[in-house]
């Protein structure tokens, strides 16, 4: 802010990654494009901006906040218009945007251009994109995220159908629930959901996947790969006779899942038992 402080209202430099602007569509001041038209790549500049270029910051920083935050920017605005936004009466949920909202102020933005890439190779988050380009990026991001999973890289496998189930979800947020498109859309997200389970099994996020699949059994109860990587999860939290149910029912409607359940139930009793020795080992002789 233009005070003797110098106010800090947003530091994209703290953040996971640096803020992204994409010139001529969406999500932006229009202030911002003159600035960046402006610099090169590599250049750190400075730039005061009087109150009417940035009149609407207080919503931009509010979306910003929110991405940072791994929520949806337009989550609460989806039934209503710009302009309801705007009364002085609307909080947008941080006390420091709203005392601009309501006293508006130039701006200084310190900028540095970090990548310039050229149109058609960047691809949006899911927020960003339209209907049609969130079904199209779907197989591409499930492909990737094969791909990872089969080089051994569980992290970003994870990412990418984490990815591409945001896009789905953001589709389906829009329907009818149990209508005709929200059931078919339901139907794309669950194998995604499964491989990213695996994920989460193979990296000990054993509640993670104990909680999907749970969602994913609430809606089809004889998934069977639901039920078997539930049985997993819950086996390596110490869940011994939910591990079995879900196993047992797993086996009953394939049965050919018989030797693998097999060895996860004698890996399963191996860790109970190491599990009881271990705690007869920490609480011998502690009431003598």
């Amino acid at each position: 802010m233009c005070d003797e402080k110098r106010t800090m209202l947003d530091d994209s430099s703290t953040r996971d990654k640096p803020m992204e602007l994409i010139i001529g569509k969406k999500f932006k001041l229009p202030v911002w494009e003159n600035i960046i038209r402006s610099m090169k790549e590599g250049e750190v500049a400075e730039f005061l901006c009087d109150t009417p270029h940035v009149i609407e910051y207080p919503q931009v920083s509010r979306s910003l906040r929110r991405i940072a935050a791994g929520q949806d920017p337009r989550d609460g605005q989806r039934h209503c218009c710009g302009g309801i936004a705007q009364l002085h009466d609307h909080s947008l949920g941080y006390p420091d945007l709203d005392a601009l909202q309501k006293d508006p102020q130039p701006l200084i933005f310190v900028i540095t251009l970090l990548k310039v890439e050229e149109p058609g190779s960047y691809r949006q988050d899911a927020w960003a994109m339209s209907d049609q380009e969130k079904l199209d990026a779907v197989p591409l991001l499930h492909q990737e995220g094969n791909h990872l999973f089969k080089e051994g890289n569980i992290p970003e496998a994870a990412a990418k159908y984490y990815e591409a189930i945001a896009c789905l979800k953001s589709l389906q947020m829009k329907e009818q629930p149990g209508s005709p498109d929200w059931i078919n859309l339901d139907t794309k997200i669950t194998p995604l959901l499964l491989n990213y389970c695996q994920c989460k099994l193979l990296e000990g996020e054993y509640y993670q996947v104990l909680e999907h699949c749970t969602a994913i059994l609430n809606k089809y109860s004889d998934n069977v790969k639901a039920l078997f990587k539930r049985g997993r999860a819950h086996a390596a939290v110490w869940n011994a006779e939910d591990a079995q149910r879900d196993f047992a029912r797993a086996v009953e409607l394939d049965p050919s899942l018989a030797p693998l359940v097999a060895k996860e139930l004698k890996k399963m009793e191996k860790l109970m038992s190491e599990k009881d020795e271990e705690d007869k080992a920490r609480f011998r002789g502690i009431f003598k």
